[in-house]
């Protein structure tokens, strides 16, 4: 025996949400985007010494060094390209692993759980790079205004 579903009816003003519901939804991941990548931002500057550096006191990682200058730069450069939209999703992927890599080879040999090894951060933005990643820029990016040509 076939079952046949029939889709639901909708009443006009459920049709007349569903466009600014869209369009807040696109909003609100740009906003969090930029949000999460100016402060990924500065947290790659202080590698090279602003925001009271990788110590507190100002200390900044060696010049060439493996992997905290590598990881800084790549910070950087990353942070601004997912900052303005652009290559966003594979960025994403990279910034996620990269703090997928820091967490495993810094933080959790001093500890299981990120609370114990001061992995928090590193988790955090692990996690939402790589839901950036899988979501994508919002409307507000140079990938969808790119994709509009």
């Amino acid at each position: 025996m076939t079952q046949t579903i029939t889709p639901a009816t909708t009443t006009a003003t459920e049709t007349a949400a569903t466009p600014r519901a869209a369009k807040a939804q696109g909003a609100i991941q740009s906003a969090v985007r930029i949000v999460v990548s100016f402060l990924f931002l500065c947290h790659g500057l202080q590698g090279f010494g602003f925001f009271g550096g990788v110590d507190g006191a100002g200390g900044s990682v060696e010049l060439g060094s493996w992997p905290g200058w590598y990881g800084s730069v790549i910070e950087l450069v990353g942070a601004v390209l997912v900052l303005v939209g652009l290559f966003t999703r594979p960025v994403a992927v990279l910034l996620s692993g990269v703090m997928a890599y820091a967490y495993f080879t810094v933080h959790a040999p001093e500890g299981l759980l990120p609370l114990q090894n001061m992995g928090e951060l590193s988790t955090l933005y692990c996690w939402i790079f790589l839901l950036i990643a899988a979501i994508g820029p919002g409307t507000f990016a140079l990938d969808t205004l790119r994709r509009r040509r």
